[in-house]
């Protein structure tokens, strides 16, 4: 995904980055010239594991970040959610007064063709994150991406959506990224 996550690396500012809920891998690559400091942290053992092969000079956490970020308080200049866990009083309290806060939502249109629906998240997420920051900027991105049966049935089950399955060549991958000013 590719121009979603040229978008938000575009979007970053500072030297110490906090990726919550990171799985695998990252949006924002470890470069030390560009943000020295880079963490992870996820529930999620496996995916813990996985950052952490791919990128042994960065720092990688298990934790659950619905209930608490164990790092100090002011501790980093950027904290990033990309279509992961939402606790606007952590991530304040974690990211420094004159930070900034990435978030990434699936957009209305997001594998729409799995879904059949679409719904706009973008107000509700705002209003949720109010009492501690202030939005600067809204961006959407979307585009289509063909994809074979294997994949299409991978995100299908991933979707939580098997029966729905139908025959298409190309999805539509839809994030709003969203940036965030502490109050």
């Amino acid at each position: 995904m590719k121009p979603i996550d040229d978008a938000i690396a575009s979007m970053v500012r500072g030297e110490t980055i906090l990726d919550v809920g990171c799985g695998p891998d990252i949006p924002v690559r470890p470069d030390k010239n560009v943000w020295p400091t880079l963490c992870g942290i996820d529930i999620s053992v496996p995916a813990i594991e996985a950052a952490a092969r791919r990128y042994p000079d960065q720092e990688w956490i298990v934790a659950n970040a619905d209930r608490f970020i164990p790092y100090e308080d002011a501790s980093f200049d950027a904290v990033l959610s990309i279509t992961a866990r939402l606790n606007a009083i952590e991530f304040r309290r974690v990211v420094r007064n004159d930070g900034t806060l990435v978030v990434a939502i699936a957009g209305p249109d997001d594998l729409v063709e799995l879904r059949g629906h679409t719904r706009d998240r973008v107000d509700r997420t705002i209003e949720m994150f109010a009492p501690h920051f202030a939005l600067e900027r809204h961006e959407r991105i979307a585009f289509q991406t063909p994809v074979d049966r294997d994949a299409l049935h991978d995100l299908a089950v991933s979707t939580y959506r098997p029966k729905r399955m139908r025959e298409v060549d190309a999805i539509t991958m839809s994030r709003d990224l969203l940036l965030f000013r502490p109050l």
